[in-house]
């Protein structure tokens, strides 16, 4: 269903009670309601970035719930659709911190690099935003935290907003480096997030274990 080795490290983690009851939830929610994003899309962040090749972790809430919007990956939005907010002021810190300018608004090609695009609740109903809180996926993917916690090749994780930020605890490993500001969002990017350089400070730390760098630009 994922990427080789994630297959191999989630196997027990997908076989225990919790995963399966929420597994019967979200099919019956597919067939009911209008989900984003679509069914084949729900694991795209694993398919694209395998466990090994983790270098960054951008973790968001939940998905994009507007139509068209969501397609597996956090903050990133399919070609075609309009850029949401967020996203244009993650693009307006590129462009500060790098100098880079950047377009695409899907994200795959970091993805690619090794940018673990992760949402926290990975699936939710049209215009609802956080329906499917507290249904399992917030266990799943805070043991996938736990997961790339204990790999012993460094990751930086980067972790915008207090919702982000609260899952800093998972993350004991002095091998890894924790970037955390505020959110990108219009109510809160002017709180921290503009100014954080989190591009360019996750590259640096990249270089000096010897670790290829993000292209964050396109």
């Amino acid at each position: 269903m994922l990427n080789k080795k994630w297959d191999i490290v989630l196997k027990e983690e997908m076989s225990k009670p919790y995963f399966k009851k929420l597994g019967i939830f979200v099919k019956d929610e597919y067939n009911k309601k209008t989900i984003y994003p679509k069914y084949q899309n729900i694991f795209n962040a694993f398919k694209y970035t395998d466990y090994d090749d983790v270098k960054v972790v951008i973790l968001g809430q939940d998905p994009y719930h507007g139509d068209g919007q969501a397609h597996g990956l956090s903050f990133s939005v399919k070609e075609g659709v309009r850029r949401p907010p967020s996203l244009d002021n993650i693009f307006k810190e590129i462009k500060s911190d790098l100098c880079v300018t950047r377009t695409n608004n899907t994200l795959t090609d970091w993805a690619s690099q090794g940018v673990f695009l992760l949402n926290a609740i990975m699936t939710v109903e049209k215009d609802t935003p956080l329906s499917h809180k507290g249904k399992g996926w917030e266990i799943f993917t805070d043991d996938v935290i736990k997961l790339l916690n204990k790999r012993e090749k460094p990751i930086v994780f980067i972790l915008w907003g207090s919702y982000a930020r609260s899952k800093k605890a998972l993350i004991t490993n002095p091998n890894h480096l924790i970037i955390e500001s505020a959110h990108p969002s219009p109510l809160s990017a002017h709180r921290g997030f503009f100014g954080s350089k989190p591009f360019s400070k996750a590259n640096i730390f990249l270089e000096n274990h010897g670790i290829k760098p993000i292209n964050w630009g396109d």
